[in-house]
């Protein structure tokens, strides 16, 4: 269904933007400095503040995280995965300081939608790097049509929707600390 030429692009450095089920995003191969490093010069975005890592299914982001995943981390994922959840996790080794600005932490994330889905099974490593398809300080895009208008000159494809809307809503942003769950942004998913 998806354009064919998604893991070239990705391959070559470059940078896609696709729906998911909250908003539009931005992404590319978790291994690309030069594609993360064009991701921040397309948001105009602070350097400060780090990618998160997105994929269809959990199991292909257990190489970026610090083993064991935390008892609370697991009951959250059971329950919100996949969904709007973004889980503030420790980092493995395996995640580069240019996707996390260098923080000992990475967000990550598995949307509910079929096309995002079908994009990362179509991938190598089935992950993308990964942030809201806008400028910094502007509305994500919710739409193609917004996506194309607000960042499409600027990425290297933008890959049809195909039907799929996006739900407007940002992602709940959640992690630990000490053990405690720590909400750091409420989003679409509430968390009891």
């Amino acid at each position: 269904m998806i354009e064919e030429n998604v893991n070239e692009i990705l391959k070559n450095d470059g940078v896609i933007a696709f729906i998911t089920d909250t908003v539009w995003g931005l992404g590319c191969l978790p291994s690309s400095e030069k594609a993360v490093r064009k991701i921040y010069e397309i948001k105009h975005r602070d350097g400060k503040k780090p990618l998160i890592l997105m994929s269809d299914e959990f199991y292909n982001l257990f190489d970026y995280l610090k083993q064991p995943i935390p008892k609370e981390a697991q009951k959250l994922i059971k329950k919100h995965f996949p969904g709007a959840l973004t889980l503030i996790l420790e980092k493995s080794e395996n995640t580069p300081d240019f996707i996390t600005s260098s923080l000992p932490t990475v967000g990550v994330r598995i949307p509910d939608n079929r096309v995002f889905a079908e994009i990362c099974r179509n991938i190598e490593g089935r992950v993308l790097a990964t942030t809201s398809a806008n400028i910094s300080g502007e509305p994500p895009a919710l739409t193609y049509d917004e996506a194309v208008k607000y960042i499409g000159d600027k990425v290297d494809l933008v890959v049809k929707d195909y039907g799929c809307v996006a739900g407007g809503k940002a992602s709940t942003v959640a992690g630990f600390k000490d053990g405690d769950l720590i909400i750091y942004r409420q989003g679409d998913v509430e968390i009891c």
